[in-house]
């Protein structure tokens, strides 16, 4: 009988476990997981930079709510991945590490590349594996994809030892399980079901939070029926920005900080109160909390609540629609109708403030004015990624998404260099949508290598850089040490690594350059001269959080 190996264990895994996509740098000693993995049917996509296939890998964990898969060479190689594994962990993402290493039987004596890889990534995963003989690659492998899945998700790391990858055996002597099995979710109070939907019927000015456990449990059919039954006003973080559209009628995203500081009960939907929301402080002090999260730690962290609700977020409002469609409870419908129209006037307010900037003729062009006309031109399914300082906060308001999965930015941790990364993943998810990545010049100069990446992959897309000339706004008067970048031709660089690149200075030709770049079929850069004195201020752009 045939020998086989590690790789050949952990690859046959995989695909068992349904991976369709590998991100990658080559290497040792990954590259036969990297070859038998082809053999297998199972797409590999080489990067310039490990970091930027981690973080590809993690957009395509946020695209498709699926395991994304990233390996990389040992010692530097897999610390490079390290900054994509603190993301995933932090926005509880599903990615799985397979992190090349030096021999076990190494360690200590100082071997090549050397290092306690799994000591180091253990702070920023849901689990670390080190299995000790090829034999448990199958069950490690396998245990690992139910454990970064079920419960709260997070990502698993995996070191991948050169003596265990390589050490030879029978097929026969080894034992393979069946694919990871869903584990049952928590069993919801049925009790606290019937106080909330009795609190959302008493409350006067009511909000529905939803974060990302609603987008991981994929919750967004309750949550509109939810929405749309009960006339309450909702608001998502970051991650699930699109559950619902945001042109819905109860979407009121410019009168955010007015709607938390004035409401009067909020039904929190698998998100922690961490520094975005201020750690609980932005909402009202005198409001009802209802907390609903898989993992118990989280309820009543950093800010008590009223009911706190263990459970699956789209299990939990399917029941929570069901009490309130059988109860038929009273609802104060003027009150409720007040609230509405005081929340939607603020947004229209919000909106009319913005209206010269968005249709300035200034040059440098005012970055509003960019945002505007990107959502002009956008498909209304794209997929929009954005990445830096000034223009991330510019687009959170001023650009809209309406599918879930669809918006994308570095989130909780503020990582910059993650726009055209994620971009790569997310058009390997979903390769027949438009994809964009509104981007900073600064931030885009952390993987521009892997716009070669893109182009050699064949991955057509668009990265549209608000180009001010360095890091945040150019403030008179203020000195800001390495703040000058100057002004890079970003689009000399597309065109050098094959790609199509355009330079915009004046704000009619913003429109045209994306469509040339569009009709071009290959990876495109338009490089916009904005503003470097426009300064993102919350009475233009809202608040901090989207």
């Amino acid at each position: 009988m045939p020998k086989i190996d590690g790789s050949y264990l952990i690859a046959r895994t995989l695909k068992e476990e349904n991976v369709e996509k590998i991100f990658y740098l080559m290497g040792g000693p990954n590259y036969e997981i990297v070859n038998n993995s082809e053999d297998m049917g199972i797409d590999t996509f080489d990067f310039r930079h490990e970091q930027a296939a981690s973080m590809a890998a993690h957009a395509y964990t946020r695209v498709l709510r699926k395991p994304g898969v990233t390996t990389a060479a040992s010692g530097p190689g897999t610390l490079n991945l390290l900054t994509g594994q603190y993301n995933a962990f932090v926005d509880c993402a599903p990615m799985i590490t397979l992190g090349g290493a030096g021999p076990i039987s190494d360690f200590g004596k100082g071997g090549f590349q050397e290092i306690d890889q799994v000591s180091i990534f253990e702070p920023v995963s849901k689990c670390v594996i080190r299995p000790t003989d090829p034999r448990q690659y199958p069950e490690e492998i396998s245990k690992a994809f139910r454990i970064a899945t079920t419960g709260r998700p997070g990502p698993v790391y995996i070191d991948c030892n050169e003596d265990i990858l390589y050490d030879s055996l029978s097929e026969s002597e080894v034992d393979f399980p069946n694919s990871s099995q869903t584990v049952p979710l928590p069993k919801t109070d049925l009790d606290l079901i019937k106080k909330t939907a009795e609190l959302l019927a008493k409350s006067r000015r009511p909000l529905i939070l939803a974060g990302g456990g609603a987008w991981w449990s994929g919750s967004e059919n309750e949550l509109s029926r939810l929405v749309d039954s009960t006339e309450v006003p909702f608001y998502t973080t970051p991650m699930s920005r699109g559950l619902l559209p945001d042109d819905h009628q109860y979407s009121f995203p410019g009168a955010r900080s007015t709607a938390f500081r004035e409401c009067d009960l909020v039904l929190v939907l698998g998100t922690r109160f961490n520094w975005v929301m201020t750690f609980g402080k932005r909402i009202n002090p005198g409001a009802k909390i209802v907390q609903v999260d898989i993992y118990p730690d989280e309820i009543g962290n950093n800010r008590p609540v009223d009911i706190g609700i263990v459970g699956d977020v789209r299990d939990v409002l399917v029941k929570l629609n069901d009490e309130i469609s059988n109860t038929n409870a009273d609802v104060n419908t003027d009150v409720r109708q007040n609230w509405l129209e005081y929340l939607k006037n603020i947004d229209f307010d919000r909106k009319k403030k913005v209206f010269d900037l968005e249709n300035s003729s200034q040059t440098p062009i005012h970055p509003l004015r960019l945002c505007k006309d990107l959502r002009d031109f956008m498909d209304r399914d794209a997929i929009l990624v954005v990445d830096g300082n000034e223009i991330l906060h510019y687009g959170r308001q001023s650009i809209p998404t309406y599918y879930p999965g669809h918006r994308l930015n570095s989130g909780v941790t503020g990582c910059m260099g993650v726009g055209l990364p994620y971009a790569i993943g997310a058009k390997i998810a979903k390769p027949n949508k438009q994809v964009i990545a509104l981007h900073g010049d600064g931030s885009l100069g952390m993987n521009i290598q892997d716009f070669d990446t893109a182009v050699r992959h064949s991955l057509p897309m668009i990265i549209v850089v608000s180009n001010n000339e360095g890091w945040t706004a150019r403030i008179e008067g203020v000195r800001k040490p390495g703040r000058e970048l100057g002004f890079t031709r970003f689009d000399l660089i597309a065109e050098a690594l094959g790609g199509y690149g355009e330079l915009v200075e004046q704000p009619e030709d913003i429109i045209p350059a994306l469509d040339r770049a569009s009709n071009s079929g290959v990876p495109a850069i338009v490089n916009v001269h904005t503003d470097p004195t426009a300064r993102a201020l919350s009475k233009f752009v809202g608040s901090k959080m989207e």
